[in-house]
């Protein structure tokens, strides 16, 4: 799906539904294999993403398509708990406006939660959702509000945490750091994340250089990183803009230079090095910050071989990607906590009760054991509810995102620190 139209009569609609329903039920269609008399109630969700080609827009695509994929694969193994699983999904277009249609939209339905979504407008969804009651699990972590609203359930520790442990990736390799972020107000909470992850290993702060994030070239930003870190780093956060920046920084980068790249996941990640030439891309040897084990890491091996099977050959469904791998993560803590609940019919403020009485999800160690009691969570202002505060180092070589540490780095301290010193 990829908009909506309020229906003028929702009624007739509903009531229209209601038979077709009955109709399957009465005539055998309709009942989930496996599960004796189909007593339970459908679990509907919504799935929300930005798909379009806009200039300077996000395209997470991939998230939609593999919540519908997830679904195909639940519900052929019979469901969730004996529960169908019926996922919605919506396009915001990545714009304040379409995302709170989307989020009116999931209230309208009456979903039981909305799961891996990515919006980079928290406000504009969680508000609605807030007023619904209805939980936000498995959120992309693409704005603040996610770690604040007591509906949200984040898998991840978003922004933050990435730039934190960038922070502590680039203080075991680098004796100098000039970081490269946008010019705005989340852009200006970065340096101070991530000199406190520098100073955990006793590097000097490092030297801020904010710029807009969709230029068309960054020479003037390139040679200002270049000349202040020396033989050191130069990390970039920038989204989209990051490969333009990397562009103009290789441009001027001489032949015997030492110095390293670095970024973080969602602006360097498996797609951009295999489409800007893999082995001999400019990021072989960059070191990324991710949230996750790296893409050919063994845990992900049931994701991949369900897209195989479910995806139907959707293109775009990448394995690779933060956005896809965020959403399969979601559905696992949907799926948890829908089979803890062990109810006949599921609903928003039931799964609400669940996650916050301690519900536990498993994710097969593609993050640590998840719960989001009040003692999970690392507790700031900024950061309420961020109960994931681990992150993965990595690095490019020969054209593939590998570990470069073993297991997750916990960078809790660095978030809690990081406040106190704002």
């Amino acid at each position: 799906m990829t908009g909506w139209r309020r229906l003028t009569s929702p009624r007739p609609y509903a009531l229209l539904a209601s038979v077709a329903a009955g109709a399957l039920l009465m005539s055998g269609c309709g009942v989930l294999p496996g599960v004796p008399g189909g007593s339970r109630e459908p679990v509907t969700v919504m799935t929300w993403a930005p798909d379009t080609t806009a200039v300077g827009s996000v395209n997470m695509a991939g998230m939609t398509a593999m919540a519908q994929t997830y679904a195909r694969w639940v519900n052929d193994k019979g469901g969730i708990g004996g529960h169908e699983l019926r996922v919605l999904t919506c396009n915001d277009q990545d714009a304040a406006a379409g995302a709170s249609k989307c989020a009116r939209r999931a209230a309208d339905e009456d979903v039981a939660a909305v799961v891996g979504s990515y919006s980079r407008y928290g406000r504009a969804v969680l508000a609605p959702l807030e007023a619904a009651g209805i939980p936000y699990i498995g959120g992309y972590g693409a704005s603040a509000d996610e770690f604040t609203s007591y509906l949200s359930y984040p898998v991840n520790g978003g922004q933050p945490a990435l730039v934190a442990g960038n922070g502590e990736q680039l203080a075991a390799n680098c004796s100098r750091v000039s970081l490269v972020r946008p010019d705005t107000l989340v852009g200006d909470t970065l340096p101070g994340l991530l000199d406190t992850g520098l100073s955990g290993g006793g590097r000097p702060a490092s030297y801020d250089i904010s710029t807009t994030e969709e230029a068309t070239s960054y020479e003037t930003e390139a040679s200002r990183a270049l000349r202040q870190a020396g033989d050191g780093c130069v990390t970039a956060v920038l989204g989209k803009g990051t490969e333009t920046f990397f562009d103009s920084f290789r441009r001027l980068e001489p032949q015997d230079s030492d110095v390293r790249i670095s970024s973080v996941l969602g602006s360097v990640g498996q797609g951009l090095v295999d489409r800007t030439g893999g082995a001999d891309s400019p990021f072989e040897g960059a070191l990324v910050t991710g949230w996750y084990p790296e893409s050919g890491d063994a845990r992900w091996n049931e994701m991949r071989g369900v897209i195989r099977e479910y995806a139907f050959g959707d293109d775009r469904i990448d394995p690779t990607d933060a956005g896809v791998q965020t959403t399969w993560i979601a559905y696992t803590a949907l799926e948890a906590v829908v089979e803890a609940m062990d109810r006949p019919d599921i609903t928003a403020g039931g799964i609400s009760i669940s996650l916050n009485r301690g519900t536990e999800v498993d994710t097969g160690g593609l993050t640590p054991v998840l719960r989001w009691r009040f003692q999970d969570m690392i507790g700031t202002t900024a950061y309420g509810r961020i109960v994931n505060a681990r992150v993965t180092f990595q690095v490019v070589r020969d054209g593939r995102l590998t570990a470069e540490k073993k297991g997750f780095v916990d960078v809790t301290e660095a978030l809690l620190n990081s406040r106190s010193r704002g």
